[in-house]
């Protein structure tokens, strides 16, 4: 490395300016061991916040920014709803004798004032308006000479906890991938209509609520880019679960009607219903025309000149266009522009688009749009359509607190999310996780990461829309990876996983967010708190009112055992296992072992060995776990390890360890689908892309075959009884 300051050294230098833009220079993995960040990885992060290298030039460039805030105020201030006295602080101006002040609350409400600058050239704390609201006001503010105008929210401290999660309360919920459903009348993925019929079944056996996997649109042009967790946009939705037969006018419409007695359609609706994993772009082929027609049939009946004023949903479609704003439209021109630029089933990512044709605000784009009006349009029919499904399958299932979405903790930088906004991600870096026991080379998850200093300028606007979105239609959101509020794990564009290091993000304000978002909409918070946790973080999302997510697996005490029932968190969700790792059935029989042995993702053959032989001690920890609670006697041990320690697998050791589970402290209590009938593969294998089939696997037995079977009511059955009798707390 050059030098970089004076006759500071170069690490020194370097770290100096890390700290600046909150780049951690040092940090510990899971095993407690510490790593210290590369200089490489530290100068080519600092770059990605697009700073100069010289930490001098990047200080003054730094401070400038805040000399030419007014009042050195940032544009967003969170207030503590609770505080008694809530203030300000200001940088006054010089001369500054007076501030007249005026705040405009959510409401429409104003309230203003002035107050005499008693501190002139000096930090000022300015006394904020009492009793204000909780949420979104602006505040303005004036010496004569210089204005500053201001968000000023005003958050509580805690997240909304309905009664199914209060003190004492033992609820399970029921947990899927949507994708993966298997009905007899979807057309080869499960579908918004499995949604509300799997909700049913689930209310009917006493699940408060039903969690899925992320709903967050991909790319329609691309359908075999499947992965929920790495999504064009998190505020829209994924196209394809939309159920066509349930959209209006499917049964009348003669164009739908032909479509679908085609001998091509026939064919090829018929092998993505039969399909072992998902066929994506067999379900693309059966499901766009379809739509198209529906929605050329929709413009003319429900959006034409005579019918427009008289259609309730021509109504609801423009009430649902104009509240999107300027986010819909622009995922909606995004939408259409990807499909443009597809040629012969290739994507082209934005950033090879023409020049004019990436700058959302160009010209260009704005001709393009007007030049492709109705396709602009049909894809906003789609997202009003999947809204329109969602709401109805959240009604419908009988579940007290509805359904449990997810949110994942980034976007893909190819998508349009990142199109439409791209001063907010930080260029040349990816986000994922330092190596850990189940990753020992680390993940880069190929995701853009948000640029912190961004985020705060813009007032925590794009933060903001993505829990409002996800909160739609839910009585609880799951935030996956939710450290990322704290924190996130950045990797330099072309360096391996493990050579990347922690950014810093304002913890407290987005915290602050959070509660007050939960607020409003009446959602619950799951924070996804697995990996590498920072020292007192859980502690202060306890305080927030977050649950966390508690995984058995995972739960061992001190000498690698498995923590008791009554030695659960109570303000937690707890399961057996996630998406990305092994089933119940799976991690007993070793299948995710296999599979890394298979694909050689282990770091060598020792290591897969032992990832053997600690799989093999973890079975006989459990066995023990479930005999200290007799949940089995000691003598039948043997019947689940043979002579040669090979595993056996069994409904009755599978209800074992359910019950286990259900009789924690945690007040809710997940259980995955794929583990009320045994299934052995998982959905994601980390670390892998198409080696595994990953968000492709399909349901082995039928919707209809699990709402009439006797699997479902039997765990519902045990779940119930083993939450009864959990521990107090």
């Amino acid at each position: 490395c050059r030098r970089l300051h004076g006759n500071m050294s170069d690490r020194a230098a370097i770290e100096q300016l890390a700290r600046l833009v909150d780049i951690e220079t040092h940090y510990t993995d899971t095993f407690g061991q510490s790593h210290k960040v590369s200089d490489e990885t530290l100068l080519a992060l600092i770059g990605a916040f697009g700073l100069p290298a010289d930490p001098a030039a990047a200080r003054r460039e730094l401070a400038e920014r805040q000399r030419r805030a007014p009042f050195g105020l940032r544009p967003v201030h969170l207030v503590d709803a609770e505080a008694a006295h809530p203030e300000l602080v200001l940088r006054l101006p010089n001369g500054c004798r007076e501030i007249l002040w005026t705040c405009r609350l959510e409401s429409g409400e104003e309230r203003s004032g002035r107050l005499a600058a008693t501190s002139v050239g000096a930090r000022f704390a300015m006394p904020l308006p009492a009793r204000l609201p909780l949420g979104y006001h602006q505040l303005n503010l004036e010496d004569g000479n210089v204005t500053a105008r201001l968000s000023l929210i005003v958050a509580p401290a805690r997240c909304y906890l309905p009664a199914e999660l209060r003190p004492g309360a033992r609820n399970w919920g029921l947990t899927c991938q949507l994708y993966g459903l298997r009905s007899a009348c979807n057309w080869g993925i499960g579908d918004f209509t499995d949604l509300a019929e799997l909700a049913c079944a689930a209310g009917s056996h006493a699940a408060v609520t039903l969690g899925i996997n992320p709903l967050h649109a991909l790319f329609a042009a691309e359908p075999l880019h499947c992965s929920p967790y790495a999504p064009s946009s998190r505020i829209w939705l994924h196209y394809l679960y939309i159920d066509v037969t349930a959209v209006p006018g499917f049964a009348e419409d003669e164009t739908v009607r032909a479509l679908i007695k085609g001998e091509r359609f026939a064919v090829t609706l018929a092998a993505a219903r039969s399909a072992r994993l998902v066929d994506y772009g067999a379900v693309a082929a059966c499901k766009r025309p379809a739509l198209e027609a529906l929605f050329r049939r929709f413009r003319m009946r429900e959006l034409g000149a005579e019918s427009a004023a008289k259609s309730d949903l021509g109504r609801a479609f423009r009430d649902f266009q104009r509240d999107g704003g300027q986010a819909l439209a622009d995922f909606a021109v995004f939408e259409a522009l990807h499909e443009h630029y597809c040629r012969e089933g290739t994507s082209v990512p934005w950033r090879e688009w023409p020049a004019s044709m990436r700058n959302p605000r160009s010209p260009e784009v704005a001709e393009f749009a007007a030049a492709h009006h109705d396709r602009v349009g049909f894809f906003q029919y789609l997202q009003w359509e999947g809204d329109r499904q969602i709401a109805a399958a959240g009604r419908k299932g009988g579940l007290s607190l509805g359904l449990y979405r997810d949110l994942a903790v980034g976007v893909d930088p190819n998508g349009a999310e990142a199109w439409a906004d791209q001063e907010l991600i930080a260029p040349g870096a990816s986000i994922g996780a330092p190596p850990d026991a189940f990753n020992r080379a680390g993940q880069d998850w190929g995701l853009a990461p948000v640029n912190p200093l961004i985020l705060q300028r813009q007032g925590y606007t794009p933060f903001i829309a993505s829990l409002r979105a996800n909160m739609r239609h839910a009585g609880i959101l799951r935030i996956d990876h939710v450290m990322s509020l704290n924190r996130l794990y950045w990797i330099p564009s072309g360096m391996e996983a493990n050579a990347g290091a922690y950014v810093s993000y304002p913890f407290e304000d987005l915290l602050r967010l959070v509660a007050l978002e939960s607020y409003r909409q009446a959602c619950a918070v799951i924070g996804e708190d697995l990996g590498t946790v920072p020292l007192g973080f859980r502690e202060t999302m306890r305080a927030a009112a977050v649950l966390s997510h508690r995984v058995l697996v995972f739960e061992r005490k001190r000498d690698g055992g498995f923590v008791p029932p009554a030695g659960y968190p109570s303000l937690a969700a707890a399961s057996v296992a996630t998406h990305d790792i092994a089933t119940l059935k799976g991690f007993w029989l070793g299948r995710d072992i296999a599979w890394r042995r298979r694909l050689n993702l282990s770091p060598d053959a020792n290591a897969a060995d032992a990832d053997e032989r600690e799989r093999a001690r973890d079975r006989r920890r459990l066995l023990d776990a479930l005999v200290s609670e007799r949940l089995l006697a000691l003598e039948r041990i043997g019947q689940f390890l043979s002579e040669r320690g090979d595993p056996t697998y069994s409904t009755e050791l599978g209800d074992a360890i359910l019950t286990y589970l259900a009789r924690s402290r945690a007040r809710l209590m997940l259980v995955q689908l794929e583990d009320v009938i045994a299934e052995g593969e998982q959905a994601n294998l980390p670390g892998t892309i198409d080696a595994h089939p990953n968000w492709r696997r399909r349901m082995t037995r039928s919707l209809e075959e699990l709402i009439s079977g006797v699997d479902l009511p039997r765990i519902a059955a045990l779940t119930e009884k083993g939450r009864l009798h959990s521990a107090g707390g």
